[in-house]
């Protein structure tokens, strides 16, 4: 975790070096009163309870939790699992690739409700402001006129190479703010933009056609996604495959190569693919579940005709942009528009994928889905201040956004923190650095399958052995 400071604590010593600095934040402190402990102690007597949203080892009071957290660590004393740690310091027992693969989200009915979690946040949290949410729409508006007139501007004065990399910037960060306009529709999509149903949808059927998606078929399809979470049978948006699904193919692909390919394909090709032939729903909906046909069985009587509507609106945005490609010429509209449409639709796939498909997070089938335990099988990310900032907080709220859909983005880190003590280890969070967790998770997150000998028997989690 890269909030924690090795350098505060000696386990040589048992004891903290800095004990009041430790006990003063939840980011510092592993184990309370650490430096009273004794050297014998052993794991399932080192409990934190200061810090129960930050400590992976809060709330777990019972051996047979922490044999699910730590496996044959479990009942090892404190100078066995030193002894095998990394020479620089304790911190090693707590690498990201071992929270990430050895710490599983718990299964069981949560012993609280939604209605429990709703009392834990802050009642305006919930409060919508049609000024608020337009300002954010504004500025990302004004980001984009800036980097455009930057572009415009004064890149041709730049000589090459030097330019190429001017260009890349310009994508990438147009890009960024492109898909930050999305999560601004997405919330229009969820009534989250204000308290107004007509102005949700005018704005983000505005905001949706600019993005060339189709925002009714999108709105009606991802809410089925929010009412199916963690369904294998249910679910539309990245949804498992079992072991027994796969095509022959799949154990071709599982190497350094074809992992690359996959993930490349995935990412690039993954929005409209998903949007023309739901490639991430069921293998049952492929081709069955486009999202541009009215009578797609995603939809219901009342919903068909704002799909023609829908489908009407992009093909009107296709023929502006063909209109504006005659004018300007092709290449200004790839390199102004096209290129940060792609990377914003590339982001989003990506988010979406490392949201949901990670090692710790469970599937169910229909003898265990219940809508809460779905909803909790999803993880925050952190992808630093800044970008979490301009993203509108959509990596690092993405709990309480399936809790909650309705929550706007400015209340979701004050509902977050509100909701982590209830949560306790029902909580997911990981702060793997972003370009680490996408090529971890997709090479452990290929197929999920019961574990062998597990009472859960509709309880399913990603492998990758074949």
């Amino acid at each position: 975790m890269s909030h924690l400071r090795p350098e505060l604590c000696n386990w040589e010593a048992r004891r903290c070096e800095a004990p009041s600095q430790m006990r003063s934040s939840p980011h510092l402190c592993f184990f309370r009163n650490c430096e009273q402990e004794p050297p014998h102690m052993r794991l399932n007597d080192r409990i934190c309870d200061h810090c129960p949203t930050q400590c992976y080892f809060a709330n777990v009071k019972k051996s047979s939790q922490l044999r699910r957290l730590h496996g044959p660590a479990y009942d090892r004393n404190c100078d066995e699992s030193l002894a095998k740690a990394e020479p620089t310091g304790w911190w090693h027992m707590l690498d990201q690739k071992e929270n990430a693969l050895q710490i599983r989200a718990p299964t069981s009915k949560p012993p609280f409700t939604l209605g429990d979690i709703k009392k834990a946040i802050p009642p305006h949290c919930f409060h919508r402001s049609l000024i608020r949410s337009l300002s954010y729409l504004i500025q990302d508006f004004i980001l984009v006129s800036i980097f455009y007139y930057i572009s415009t501007t004064f890149f041709h004065f730049i000589p090459s190479p030097y330019s190429y990399v001017a260009w890349v910037s310009y994508w990438i960060v147009q890009g960024l703010v492109f898909s930050a306009i999305f999560v601004i529709a997405h919330e229009c999509g969820h009534n989250a933009f204000s308290d107004y149903q007509w102005v949700n949808d005018t704005v983000g059927f505005i905001l949706h056609s600019a993005l060339l998606v189709p925002y009714f078929s999108w709105k009606n399809g991802h809410r089925r996604h929010h009412s199916n979470t963690g369904s294998l049978e249910r679910d539309n948006f990245f949804v498992p495959r079992l072991k027994t699904e796969l095509k022959w193919y799949y154990k071709y692909l599982n190497n350094p190569l074809g992992q690359v390919v996959t993930l490349a394909f995935t990412i690039i090709l993954g929005e409209p693919l998903h949007l023309a032939f739901n490639v991430f729903g069921k293998p049952s909906d492929l081709f069955a579940c486009d999202h541009f046909d009215p009578y797609a069985p995603i939809y219901n009587d009342r919903e068909r005709k704002q799909i023609y509507i829908s489908n009407a609106d992009v093909i009107a945005a296709t023929y502006v942009l063909y209109r504006l490609a005659l004018a300007q010429g092709l290449p200004w509209l790839i390199c102004f528009y096209g290129v940060p449409l792609l990377i914003a639709k590339n982001l989003y796939i990506l988010v979406t994928f490392l949201h949901h498909a990670h090692p710790s997070l469970p599937h169910y089938d229909s003898s265990e889905w219940d809508w809460l335990r779905g909803a909790l099988a999803t993880v925050d990310r952190d992808n630093g201040v800044l970008v979490n900032k301009v993203s509108h907080h959509i990596a690092d709220t993405h709990v309480v956004h399936h809790l909650f859909p309705a929550i706007p983005h400015y209340h979701a880190v004050e509902a977050t923190r509100a909701i982590k003590p209830l949560l306790g280890e029902y909580y997911q969070f990981d702060d793997t650095p972003v370009h680490k967790a996408i090529w971890r998770d997709f090479k452990k997150c290929i197929y999920v399958e019961k574990d062998e000998g597990s009472p859960d028997k509709g309880v399913f989690w990603y492998k990758n052995k074949f």
